[in-house]
């Protein structure tokens, strides 16, 4: 770990310790030291550059939600210390809504989500991350539906000509990670089967994925099999089938006392034109920034398969595109 503190074991030892240092033991400050001054953090609501406003969303986070805590589920990661790494991170978070924010007035709601996050270090700090929150999950143990969620957050930020505008090509800032990922064959074999589902080769499913596989999706949900996996994927991309799908980071792992894994960063980018998951088509154009990760095995001999998938994109964020375009009908 070439100019990282000494404290850490390896690199996920940095991504989980610095989290909880941040988060947990109120080391807000420390974000002087482990995020660089000119970062660029993407998340599907929108852009935040730089630190200075990092500790701002930070602490207005911990405001809303004080018990917060992140449980740090896996970090599968490429690169080197000397060349810097891209961790893809995820965690668990539980807390309780117990401030006003941007869920509104605190309800005492007490939350259960995901997020996956891919955060790129160099020398002890992390200067380009791309964040997503199940934003799906949030809001519905709140009593919203996503849709009336966002629009709701349009109205209390100002309108549709003041509210915070989500991610898209044209609000994205170029970071100074550039890479890629890994070659390794796991992260290659998942590009591959989500290329194939998002060209409509379904058939991938039953081929590639494990007929027990548990899949966790957006809005917390636990699925079970191929009709899991059918079901969301099919969903999705019928909302957008002419969208442009591109992977735009890709990371294989074979690590001691783990199964072989591999994460995913990928987008779709198009207009709202068929029934799906976002209902009937609206034309609106949309960019969907996801994150995937997978994790194979081979319970019967030769034939490893995906046993289980995590995957994410801001259901809120979508509808926000879609509604700034089309109006709260």
């Amino acid at each position: 770990m070439k100019g990282f503190d000494t404290k850490f074991r390896d690199f996920p030892d940095y991504i989980i310790g610095i989290t909880k240092e941040i988060w947990e033991d109120r080391g807000i400050a420390t974000l002087h030291r482990y995020y660089s001054d000119d970062i660029v953090v993407r998340s599907p609501a929108s852009v935040v550059l730089g630190n200075q406003n990092v500790i701002g969303a930070t602490m207005a986070t911990l405001a809303e939600f004080p018990d917060r805590e992140l449980l740090g589920e896996d970090v599968i990661w490429s690169g080197t210390p000397e060349d810097g790494m891209l961790s893809s991170h995820r965690i668990i978070s539980t807390a309780t809504h117990l401030g006003d924010g941007v869920y509104g007035k605190a309800s005492g709601t007490k939350l259960r989500y995901r997020i996956l996050a891919d955060c790129h270090a160099i020398d002890n700090q992390i200067n380009d991350e791309w964040l997503i929150r199940d934003q799906g999950a949030i809001v519905r143990q709140m009593g919203w539906e996503p849709r009336e969620y966002a629009a709701d957050l349009i109205r209390r930020e100002g309108g549709p000509e003041a509210c915070v505008t989500p991610l898209s090509p044209a609000t994205d800032r170029q970071g100074p990670y550039t890479g890629r990922g890994n070659d390794n064959p796991w992260g290659q074999r998942h590009a591959d089967i989500l290329t194939r589902i998002m060209d409509a080769d379904m058939a991938v499913i039953e081929q590639e994925y494990d007929r027990a596989v548990q899949t966790e999706y957006p809005g917390g949900v636990t699925g079970h099999s191929f009709g899991a996996v059918d079901r969301f994927w099919m969903g999705l991309r019928a909302s957008f089938p002419n969208a442009r799908f591109t992977i735009h980071h890709q990371i294989g792992r074979d690590d001691p006392a783990m199964p072989p894994r591999s994460a995913l960063r990928w987008s779709l980018h198009g207009t709202h034109d068929g029934w799906g998951v976002f209902g009937a088509p609206t034309g609106a154009e949309v960019y969907v920034l996801g994150i995937s990760h997978a994790e194979f095995g081979a319970l019967v001999a030769g034939e490893p398969r995906i046993r289980r998938e995590y995957t994410l994109f801001d259901e809120t964020s979508v509808w926000k595109q879609i509604l700034l375009q089309t109006g709260p009908k």
